[in-house]
């Protein structure tokens, strides 16, 4: 890492651009870079996220979520290249099925709420949310695997499903959607 990283500052995007992995410079406001930066902001929430007191299994998933997330940004610094596995969609998907399982059937909406940690999921699938749709905006104009997309949209979905394990974890019911609710 030492020889990768020898200089944070480098005053090189000081004129409002930045350079891809390829060496390619574009400015700091292309659609590229701004994916980029959605992507960097999730696995950064998400670093917050993990500092709460999260059952271990969940922990570890969100740890191999962060090292696919740095895969994704690989991806998206470095046009063409392939960094993500066709695994990591997997891994959520399973994940997605097993936690949802126990979980009783939803009959109302669910506001974000509960616990902490649970309040914290349900804003990194706001992110995560976020985070696709910057793809899919730049897939408008220049080339991304579906993979990338179609993991985020995945993410967001799991997100959710541990907003209501951490809930039902930590003894919270879900804070329940009341429609037309008088304050």
């Amino acid at each position: 890492m030492s020889d990768r990283l020898s200089s944070i500052t480098t005053r090189t995007g000081d004129q409002g651009e930045t350079s891809l992995g390829d060496g390619q410079r574009v400015p700091k406001n292309s659609l590229r870079i701004h994916a980029l930066g959605e992507v960097d902001e999730l696995n950064s929430l998400i670093g917050v996220w993990r500092c709460e007191a999260l059952p271990a299994s969940i922990d570890t998933l969100l740890s191999h979520i962060q090292h696919h997330l740095f895969d994704m940004g690989a991806e998206l610094c470095i046009p063409g290249h392939e960094a993500m596995r066709d695994e990591q969609l997997a891994e959520l998907d399973d994940a997605i099925q097993t936690l949802n399982a126990p979980l009783p059937p939803l009959k109302e909406f669910i506001l974000p709420g509960g616990s902490r940690a649970a309040a914290l999921a349900h804003q990194t699938r706001t992110v995560a949310r976020r985070a696709e749709r910057s793809i899919v905006a730049l897939l408008q104009f220049d080339a991304v695997r579906p993979l990338v997309q179609q993991y985020l949209n995945r993410l967001s979905d799991l997100c959710f499903i541990l907003a209501r394990c951490l809930n039902q974890h930590a003894g919270q019911p879900d804070v329940l959607w009341q429609p037309r609710a008088q304050s």
